[in-house]
């Protein structure tokens, strides 16, 4: 018996997603439940699980294909003898608009070649810019830059019909579709003689403007971070307000309490769940920080789901503690903690990166004293938080050496002022420094 092996739905909004990685070959047996491949989507990284025992007969997207949900995208025989039975076509992603669905993705990708058309390079710009598949498919055809396009959706999202109304304009008036900075700068890039090619026909060494370069193309996870931090700038008139704090109790504390809080709960306590209620405490002072916009609108969230940065050797990725006003101390340092270690081993569920409401980056990890995080759309803000350092400060008159850290918070002036931003890193500030909450 033959098994369709399905690429999943990761998400109620996620149309696609790039196969990253095959773990097994064709001809190789999986047992039911074995990892079988891996998914990068814009929403999060996974793997993906054989649903059945067997052998491998078909595979039928690469590593690298952007494929279509609920496409086939391998078969399993169960009986275990290697037969390769006969394949139904991919079903495609259901279009967005109410319209005839787009043709599934092709089956493989290629890497990028040095000097593509004028419609690739618009094909490459408009991945950036926030609009659905079927959006980007008619950009194609008419070798649009959607850049270009006003978007009327949430967050200034493209839909089919802004889309059309520009091409019924650009008709009418003779404009040219295409921009002409993403055309030189494409085809600026040209192969050096004696450059060395890969398979696939991508330059990977050579010259270009007499310097010596390294062709390398980004993994998905680099792109969908670009895409998401070019469509945040583009969307969010961001400015980023600093306050600086004394931590020299919050780091006696967690020095004082640190083993018996691994000893009760099995895990270690870092110095995160304590900015993180400081967050929540900001959040309660000027909820306009836990807010959207909508249009000409603004959405308050009534729930507030934390979403805290992780960094990984491959990315960064953004997982979400739900509900986090209703979890204690411990409930958020625990959630943290179980999130994080999903993220670093690849195991988080779509619903783990969805549904975030303020975020929380702790650039601080690696030394930097002060940053400008880029916000988390459609958020409004993101608190960042510096690397933790001993200075001489002034104490009741009296130098004394302390702790201390700067926090950030870069936000959308579409919606948020100056007052407020002073607000609540104030009362993140009074939390820290005057912290009157139990931590085991």
């Amino acid at each position: 018996m033959a098994t369709n092996v399905l690429m999943p739905q990761m998400g109620e909004s996620i149309n696609e997603g790039t196969l990253t990685k095959w773990h097994k070959k064709v001809g190789d047996k999986v047992q039911r439940e074995e990892i079988l491949f891996e998914i990068s989507t814009d929403k999060v990284d996974t793997e993906i699980p054989s649903p059945v025992s067997g052998v491998l007969v078909q595979v039928l997207a690469n590593e690298g294909s952007v494929v279509a949900v609920n496409s086939v995208v391998a078969v399993v025989d169960e009986s275990g003898v290697g037969a390769s039975p006969s394949t139904p076509a991919a079903k495609p992603a259901a279009a967005p608009e109410p319209v005839a669905a787009p043709a599934p993705a092709p089956a493989a990708v290629a890497s990028a070649p040095l000097a593509p058309s004028a419609n690739d390079a618009v094909e490459e710009s408009n991945r950036a810019v926030k609009s659905s598949p079927l959006v980007r498919k008619i950009a194609a055809e008419h070798n649009i830059d959607l850049s270009k396009v006003a978007g009327s959706g949430e967050n200034g999202r493209i839909n089919k019909q802004d889309l059309v109304s520009y091409i019924e304009a650009a008709k009418s008036t003779g404009s040219g579709l295409v921009a002409s900075a993403a055309q030189a700068a494409f085809s600026a890039v040209k192969t050096a003689p004696g450059a060395a090619i890969d398979s696939t026909g991508g330059q990977i060494s050579g010259t270009v403007d007499g310097v010596r370069v390294e062709r390398v193309p980004m993994t998905q996870m680099r792109k969908k971070i670009a895409e998401h931090m070019v469509m945040s700038k583009r969307t969010s008139p961001h400015v980023t307000s600093v306050i600086e704090i004394d931590l020299q109790k919050i780091v006696d504390l967690r020095g004082k309490f640190k083993d018996k809080f691994e000893s009760l709960h099995g895990f270690k306590l870092s110095f995160m769940p304590f900015f993180m209620h400081a967050a929540l405490e900001g959040i309660k002072a000027v909820p306009i920080v836990n807010a959207s916009v909508d249009g000409d609108a603004i959405l308050y969230k009534k729930d507030v789901n934390l979403g805290i940065a992780v960094a990984l050797d491959w990315g960064l990725i953004v997982p979400v503690i739900k509900n986090s006003t209703e979890r204690s101390f411990v409930g958020l340092a625990r959630e943290l903690e179980n999130l994080a270690s999903k993220a670093r081993n690849k195991k988080l569920a779509p619903d783990d990166v969805k549904g975030g409401t303020f975020s929380i980056s702790n650039f601080g990890g690696f030394g930097t004293i002060i940053g400008q995080p880029i916000i988390n759309q459609p958020q409004v803000a993101i608190m960042g938080i510096g690397a933790m350092v001993k200075k001489p400060v002034v104490v009741n008159d009296a130098i004394a050496i302390r702790t201390t850290c700067h926090v950030v918070l870069s936000f959308d002036h579409r919606v948020i002022d100056g007052s407020d931003s002073g607000k609540f890193l104030s009362t993140v500030k009074n939390t820290l420094e005057n912290w009157a909450l139990p931590v085991v």
